[in-house]
């Protein structure tokens, strides 16, 4: 981390990206909109990728206003300058290694004083900061009043009003971005003696920093380490001096300076919004806030939660998505129409059976990993990704995540993981790479046994609901044995890891209807990461299959199962779904929906291979996320256990399901 420059001062010249673009970093607290003015601004078109030595994502993306590029970053969400979390450290590196041309601070228009005084830390540290009061619309709504004209006059830099989720506020927005910003001196300050002791610091300071010498001053007497290290390093021999006073400082306010400093803030809030911010005598209570507070209550949440997933997971994504798009498209188009023309076509061309199959025969490139791909995969992840980009626009998910923050608590979890595992449904893949927001390394190994072993990614999910649709009994049993798997195990990983479970906070967007737009782009920019992750993979286990046929080493493997098969009462040729699940669940749970359309298992075969299959290990994409994420012995550890486990607890239930009768 570097927070000096090798020349100039805290208001040299930007940097610029590889290719050209000026650079404008999105900062504030986590669900203020951010992302939403970033979609916005940039569209679809973006880049994902892990900040240089972290496990943190940065969205990157492009837009062009008066025929000029500028390069839009999504910094993670962060609280004060002074970061306490990775993701917090990010941003910070992001402002001060990457030197914007603009910072636009986003912050919720309902709760500016409590997230203003990162806006005063921002304007004193000199950066060029354009403010943006997010979600207007809610405020007015609830009755707020806020003076822009005046606001912005008050805190000395440009404030734009703004809705972004409805795209108001965005064209101001990018005016900004395109107009020459400048920082400029503070037009507040602090008391008497906080302003001496910052300056006697200050004035110790003879290096050249990105940063202001006061907000350096501050973040010292505040025990910032990373920037004590930083200023030992351009200070050289001086630092002596600095050191010494930041610790007779320290010393003589030990016991207040971290209260003051945060009550004089507030002060300053206090005087920035009077007069600029009326709340109405009488608070009006929308319609939205009501709905907001039955789904975090759990005797209106919890009947709420499953309202959604019946008609989200159940009927759109099971029932549609897995049964009537896929019969459609699997049914229809690949098995009435393009399998066999296609068929027709490989024949016709290449004069070698052998290669032939290779394409078009039973674990052909076309007519098993594409149709598998396109026909079966790709309808259920379309429709489930749909519903959860409804959700997301919603802002359903952060309470959710109240409504469940007690029972993962029992877990060693929060329910901040909430998201990761709902998102889980989704891709199991995409979901490990996002425990990496979770707090502790135990909530991330937690969190990431969990996913491997109970959570089903979405194609896996939408066929197997498909398939134990016609036997309402047969899904049940699924779904129980799947719930109490994973309130077991969960007790059981707290009980085995040490740790403590850390606090729960989170930011609560508004309740809102979702935009069609923003729904669209999210879904899109998924579907589009998906596809592109799975049908190589497709491809590749389609000619691994073709050369164990051709070799028979893979009849060896199925004949090497069958006595695993029989124990769990499935017939050998069961044995093919697993050996697929190696490669992706979805694509053994695909192998499922070909022996359910030959008739070869019944309702207790199928509710055992499915639950089997659902806790089988993880796909080879997600295994390698484990392993770039907690390491080989970890990812291997958690790949040994969940195999382990899944045909134990195969066996038990099949044992069951016999001497019940109950399927």
């Amino acid at each position: 981390m570097s927070f000096f420059g090798k020349k100039g001062s805290c208001h040299e010249t930007p940097t610029v990206s590889s290719t050209g673009a000026k650079k404008v970093a999105l900062v504030g607290n986590p669900n203020v909109g951010k992302s939403v003015l970033f979609n916005a601004l940039t569209g679809a078109y973006v880049t994902v990728s892990n900040y240089p030595g972290t496990s943190v994502e940065v969205s990157r993306g492009t837009t062009t206003i008066n025929g000029e590029e500028f390069e839009i970053i999504d910094t993670p969400g962060m609280y004060s300058i002074l970061p306490i979390t990775e993701e917090e450290r990010v941003a910070r590196e992001i402002l001060l290694t990457e030197r914007p041309h603009l910072v636009l601070h986003v912050l919720d228009a309902r709760n500016l004083e409590r997230m203003l005084p990162m806006t005063l830390q921002l304007i004193e540290a000199e950066l060029p900061v354009v403010l943006v009061v997010n979600i207007m619309d809610e405020a007015a709504r609830m009755g707020l009043e806020i003076d822009i004209p005046l606001l912005s006059e008050r805190l000395g830099i440009p404030v734009i009003g703004a809705a972004t989720a409805k795209k108001v506020g965005v064209p101001e927005i990018r005016a900004a971005i395109a107009g020459s910003t400048a920082s400029s001196t503070p037009p507040f300050g602090y008391s008497r003696l906080m302003e001496a002791d910052i300056a006697e610091i200050a004035g110790r300071l003879k290096g050249e920093y990105i940063l202001s010498k006061k907000s350096l001053a501050l973040l010292l007497l505040q025990g910032d380490d990373e920037v004590a290290e930083l200023v030992r390093t351009s200070e050289g021999e001086g630092f002596a001096l600095v050191e010494a006073a930041v610790r007779d400082k320290r010393f003589e306010r030990r016991e207040s300076f971290h209260l003051d400093l945060s009550m004089e803030r507030k002060a300053i809030v206090k005087k920035v919004l009077d007069g600029a911010f009326r709340t109405p005598q009488k608070r009006v209570v929308t319609l939205a806030e009501r709905i907001s507070r039955l789904t975090v209550r759990p005797t209106t949440g919890i009947p709420l939660l499953l309202i959604v997933l019946y008609f989200g997971l159940y009927q759109f994504v099971g029932v549609f998505g897995a049964g009537t798009l896929v019969d459609l498209l699997e049914g229809k188009g690949f098995e009435g129409f393009f399998n066999p023309w296609i068929t027709g076509v490989v024949r016709g061309s290449l004069p070698w059976p052998i290669i032939q199959e290779l394409f078009v025969g039973e674990y052909g490139i076309i007519t098993l990993g594409f149709r598998y791909a396109v026909g079966i995969i790709l309808p259920i992840v379309a429709t489930f990704f749909l519903f959860f980009s409804v959700l997301e626009d919603s802002g359903y998910f952060p309470r959710l995540a109240l409504l469940v923050d007690r029972v993962f608590k029992t877990m060693g979890l929060t329910g901040r993981a909430v998201i990761p595992m709902v998102l889980g449904f989704g891709c199991d893949t995409m979901a490990t790479m996002v425990t990496r927001t979770l707090e502790t390394v135990r909530e991330r190994v937690i969190a990431t046994v969990l996913l491997a072993l109970a959570i089903p990614c979405s194609a896996q999910l939408g066929v197997i609901m498909s398939l134990l649709a016609k036997t309402p009994g047969a899904l049940l049993v699924w779904g129980l044995c799947l719930f109490g798997i994973f309130l077991l195990v969960g007790l059981l990983a707290a009980k085995v890891l040490p740790g403590d479970t850390p606090m729960f906070y989170m930011e609560i967007p508004p309740m809102r209807l979702p935009q069609f737009s923003n729904v669209l782009t999210k879904t899109y920019t998924r579907m589009q990461w998906y596809f592109m992750e799975i049908l190589p993979l497709f491809i590749l286990a389609s000619v691994l299959l073709w050369l164990g046929k051709v070799t028979h080493f893979f009849e060896k493997m199925i004949e090497a199962m069958t006595p695993v098969m029989a124990s769990l009462g499935l017939p050998k040729e069961s044995a093919v779904a697993f050996i697929f699940g190696f490669f992706r669940r979805d694509y053994g749970a695909a192998g499922l929906y070909d022996l359910q359309s030959k008739g070869l298992m019944n309702a207790r075969q199928l509710t055992v291979a499915a639950v089997t299959l659902t806790l089988f290990i993880p796909c080879v994409a997600q295994f390698l996320i484990m392993k770039k994420e907690r390491g080989w012995k970890v990812a291997i550890g958690i790949g040994l256990f969940v195999s382990t486990f899944a045909f134990g607890t195969g066996w038990l239930l099949n044992r069951f399901l016999l001497l019940t009768n109950i399927l």
